[in-house]
């Protein structure tokens, strides 16, 4: 199963809010052996963001899709999710009932008082209006819960409320998944040479080590090695952790054969 994050909204794309999300789904990965695939930007069209859901729906990964389930004008992300599905909009009972907790939390600090009735309370509880048959996530910050299809998963923009509802699903809904965490990725910083001329030993290597990922950075003004390669390879989903240290030494002895200088060694 790979693993995607979709995250939704015109301010990450004009730059207005830095995306925040992609970061810390790899490191909440990370710390269950778990690895990101693909991550899509997409802005607040309704239209496109259907079409994104529909492919996300009918491919069997795991996606998270993160922002626009709010109900506001220009969030569109429930009503694009229930298109993709060919699917009404229902308000979910445990939804309305989580945000009428909310709403009557705050009431009760403000010192008012609403009734589930009110044009307020049926405002917020279009927040809770979701595809048919969908679950909720719940959300530990205000109540206020995301919502599931299949394996997609949908949560608010917010970090600080979308990053534990991440969390919750993978390890209460995808344990299974979790593989125990191993070193990842070993990779030298290589001085002297071209990518092109180490292409044949990185094709090698892979050839050699079946579950092995050979990758290859190179920089042209880095402050400390200026201009450089940094070579290595890492654990695609499948390798077997005890092949990733004969891989690596494998390809630093092709490094050292060639005659280029090797100015550090690093581990991830």
């Amino acid at each position: 199963m790979k693993i995607g994050l979709i995250i939704i909204g015109d301010e990450i794309l004009s730059g207005k809010r830095q995306d925040k999300h992609m970061s810390k789904f790899i490191a909440l990965l990370s710390a269950r052996g778990m690895s990101l695939s693909w991550v899509q930007y997409l802005g607040d069209d309704r239209d496109h963001i259907t079409a994104q859901l529909r492919q996300a729906f009918a491919s069997g990964d795991l996606v998270f899709s993160c922002g626009g389930i709010g109900a506001t004008p220009d969030d569109h992300t429930r009503q694009a999710a229930a298109a993709a599905l060919d699917r009404e909009l229902l308000l979910h009972p445990q939804a309305r009932e989580l945000i009428w907790q909310r709403i009557s939390e705050m009431a009760a600090e403000s010192g008012q008082t609403i009734g589930p009735d009110s044009p307020d309370a049926l405002r917020r509880f279009e927040m809770g209006r979701f595809p048919a048959g969908a679950d909720i996530i719940p959300n530990p910050y205000n109540k206020i819960p995301g919502f599931s299809v299949g394996s997609v998963y949908f949560v608010p923009g917010f970090p600080v409320m979308a990053h534990p509802m991440m969390a919750w699903v993978l390890d209460e809904r995808h344990a299974d998944l979790h593989r125990a965490v191993h070193l990842q990725e070993k990779s030298l910083i290589v001085q002297g040479a071209m990518e092109a001329s180490l292409t044949p030993l990185m094709q090698e290597v892979e050839a050699q080590f079946p579950g092995i990922k050979v990758f290859s950075l190179p920089s042209v003004d880095h402050p400390q090695w200026g201009r450089h390669i940094e070579l290595g390879v890492k654990l695609e989903a499948e390798g077997a952790p005890e092949i990733l240290e004969p891989a690596y030494e494998a390809l630093k002895a092709g490094v050292f054969q060639f005659g280029a200088c090797v100015s550090a060694e690093m581990v991830r």
